[in-house]
């Protein structure tokens, strides 16, 4: 919705999707430590979703290695967007709190929905199951936690043309702000 009204978002997973994919920079680490998740030079996201769901000494390996590249494409997205005179960028982090990349936006907008709503919708996806999403909503900090420290929340519970609304509302209230650029000591 930001990106319809010309706000240019960096989407987190599209970035590790682009990283897994052949001669994506984490391929080898990736690779290294998961060697069954790499087929025809690329990680595939299903099988190394098996190496990991359930154990959390392989998550924190995994994420030990994904998480600073995702970081660094971060930093350069960011800097090619200052470099063009883009004056509001969106990042889209899955777990912005949890780990501590509050620290690196100017202002956070929670997009929520409740916790049934939010179950249907994910359990929709290609690939999901009941396991993965519990162990994702596990990872994640509660949704109620989560909206007290947003500047802004976006309820999608209450229809994806309200959310659109408020999107532009937000979009409005911050088109002036002057923020800080992409720190590499908080990255």
């Amino acid at each position: 919705m930001f990106a319809r009204h010309g706000v240019p978002v960096c989407d987190s997973d599209a970035i590790v999707h682009g990283l897994y994919d052949a001669g994506g920079a984490a391929v080898g680490p990736v690779g290294e430590s998961f060697p069954q998740a790499l087929v025809q030079g690329r990680i595939d996201r299903e099988v190394l979703s098996r190496c990991v769901v359930g154990k959390p000494e392989a998550i924190a390996r995994l994420e030990a290695i994904v998480h600073p590249l995702v970081a660094q494409a971060q930093r350069i997205l960011l800097q090619d967007f200052a470099s063009s005179g883009t004056k509001m960028v969106v990042l889209d982090i899955p777990l912005l709190f949890e780990t501590a990349g509050e620290k690196r936006v100017d202002v956070v907008v929670v997009v929520s929905a409740p916790g049934a709503v939010q179950r249907e919708r994910v359990l929709q996806r290609p690939g999901m199951s009941a396991e993965k999403f519990e162990v994702i909503v596990n990872k994640q900090m509660p949704d109620a936690d989560k909206r007290a420290r947003a500047d802004f929340v976006v309820d999608t519970s209450l229809g994806l043309a309200q959310a659109e609304a408020h999107v532009v509302t937000i979009i409005e209230a911050l088109k002036d702000r002057v923020g800080h650029s992409w720190r590499p000591d908080h990255a």
